[in-house]
Parts: C-alpha cells; structure tokens; sequence
C-alpha cells in the first residue's frame, strides 16, 4: 500500500468544517481504515497520528461552532 501525502487531507478540508471525530471519520471513508499517511517530516502515521500531528503543526483554525477548518494558505505546494 503506497503512503498518501497529508496535503491530500488538507485539500479534502478546504471549506468543509470538522472536529476531530468527524475528520477522523472522514478520512476513514475517502481513503480507508487501513491508510498510512506522510507530510514532508514525518511518515507511516495513521489517520489519527497524522491529525493530531497537523494540528501540532496549526494548520486547523478554530471556527465559531466549536470545530475546525484549515486555511488554504497554510498548505505547501511543493
């Protein structure tokens, strides 16, 4: 199984809000309990290694209703 890049969750994120069930849950459904995912420092993390560690990082930003999005300008394009 080929490691999927975290940037591909950040761009799933883009306008949608979450908390961190529904993201977890989320992810589960487009890419599969089984996934193991990679950001430029870190690898084979599973799904919630690798919200918990783009939350470290602050990529989500806080909404009103309690949950979370993710600014589009804290994604790299590289």
């Amino acid at each position: 199984m080929s490691s999927i890049h975290g940037h591909e969750v950040l761009h799933m994120m883009v306008g949608n809000q979450y908390d961190d069930a529904s993201l977890l849950a989320a992810i589960n459904q487009k890419f599969g309990t089984d996934a193991i995912f990679h950001t430029c420092s870190k690898f084979d993390m599973n799904a919630q290694q690798l919200i918990d560690l783009l939350k470290a990082k602050g990529k989500f930003t806080p909404t009103a209703q309690s949950g979370f999005t993710v600014d589009s300008s804290k994604i790299c394009n590289h």
